[in-house]
């Protein structure tokens, strides 16, 4: 079955959103009863909330276009591993758009508008590579 590895890989980055003490959210009545013992999560990455929509957005997209291509469910999909970071981090589209369509080399319909609306989608993004700790 498809597992949702767009973003980074298996163990890619995982984000915690946290409400500042006595922000609306925080409890029933947006009080801080109980203090930090509630909040177990902690921001351990911080990324533009924009960016996150687009690449949202940009997976719900390769899904949708995946899906079309192989003919199949979401769930039927091959098991393969379009990483948006690793295509970011490439010289240019032609090395994207040879990477993609090595990914795609057993789907049997035509791919070339899938790799070019990608490539389209992914241009002026920006990486959500987890930051080093410090």
């Amino acid at each position: 079955p498809f597992k949702g590895v767009w973003s980074g890989g298996g163990g890619g980055p995982r984000v915690y959103f946290q409400s500042p003490p006595g922000a609306a959210g925080e409890g029933p009545g947006g009080t801080d009863d109980e203090g930090p013992v509630r909040r177990q999560g902690k921001v351990t990455v911080k990324y533009d909330r924009k960016e996150l929509r687009k690449r949202l957005n940009l997976e719900e997209w390769i899904l949708e276009q995946l899906t079309r291509l192989y003919d199949c469910q979401e769930e039927e999909i091959p098991e393969l591993e379009i990483d948006v970071d690793e295509l970011l981090d490439m010289e240019s589209d032609d090395t994207r758009a040879a990477r993609v369509k090595e990914l795609l080399v057993d789907c049997y319909k035509p791919t070339e508008a899938f790799i070019s609306g990608l490539l389209d989608k992914i241009r002026g993004m920006q990486k959500l590579s987890t930051p080093q700790k410090k």
